[in-house]
């Protein structure tokens, strides 16, 4: 089964080419990587599969609806997403819990009476991203590993089929980053196909089998990530020489 297709995707803004001819097919069973520089496109490819932008051009395919002849908002709901822009939108005194809460109806806060079903089921969210005993914490208060496994929980909430990173170990250290990316690797047992973006070649986990390697709004490879991650590709992706070596299932590169 397909899971989304971008078909000739050329994306203009202001008579600027922000993408252009980006073609990608993911199908039930493969995780994927968007690697590229700042500026490249990566997000700009989010927001077209998320539907809050349309291309000028080319056909969005998401869950077997195409975009122009669906309810996007209906799409959505299957679609979790994970992005610092939508944690800033969030209130720093909320209880951990009651943030995990609000992704089950995509609010930003609660204004009522939180059900206790849903409550129950953020605590077990906040068990599966191994953070139980921070449930009754103000947001504020976490440290940004912990913040970010905060909004993996509250996108799980809604049992997504498609889960969107976009770059969600920004800004950590390495020991936050690792145990970020430890949660992250162990989504690959679970039934929802992972779409995960960043620049940072080594945060590519054992789990994520396939990528696209994009510059300049344009796509440079795609497909299984062993045929796609060669020096020659990283080369013509980042314009710096680097030496590639694969360590347990992840990428490692030295800059020669």
């Amino acid at each position: 089964m397909q899971v989304l297709s971008l078909k000739n995707i050329h994306f203009v803004r202001e008579e600027r080419a922000i993408l252009s001819d980006i073609e990608i097919q993911a199908n039930l069973g493969e995780h994927w990587v968007i690697l590229g520089k700042n500026g490249s496109g990566k997000t700009t490819i989010l927001e077209l599969i998320n539907g809050y932008q349309f291309p000028s051009s080319g056909q969005v395919q998401v869950l077997e609806h195409t975009y122009g002849q669906c309810d996007v908002r209906e799409v959505r709901k299957k679609i979790g997403y994970i992005s610092q822009s939508l944690y800033e939108k969030l209130n720093p005194a909320d209880p951990v819990w009651e943030v995990v809460a609000t992704g089950e109806f995509a609010f930003l806060r609660f204004y009522e009476e939180i059900p206790d079903e849903v409550r129950k089921k953020a605590l077990r969210m906040l068990e599966e991203v191994r953070l139980p005993h921070l449930a009754d914490q103000a947001l504020g208060s976490l440290s940004q590993g912990e913040r970010k496994k905060i909004m993996l929980a509250r996108s799980l909430m809604t049992s997504p089929s498609i889960l969107i990173m976009d770059e969600p170990c920004s800004g950590l250290d390495l020991f936050e980053r690792e145990r970020l990316l430890e949660t992250v690797n162990r989504l690959g047992q679970q039934n929802i196909t992972v779409l995960y973006v960043t620049h940072h070649i080594e945060e590519i986990m054992p789990m994520f089998s396939h990528v696209a390697l994009i510059d300049d709004g344009k796509l440079i490879a795609s497909g299984r990530k062993e045929d796609v991650l060669t020096e020659a590709n990283l080369l013509k992706a980042f314009q710096v020489p680097v030496s590639l070596e694969w360590f347990q299932g992840r990428p490692w590169i030295k800059v020669l």
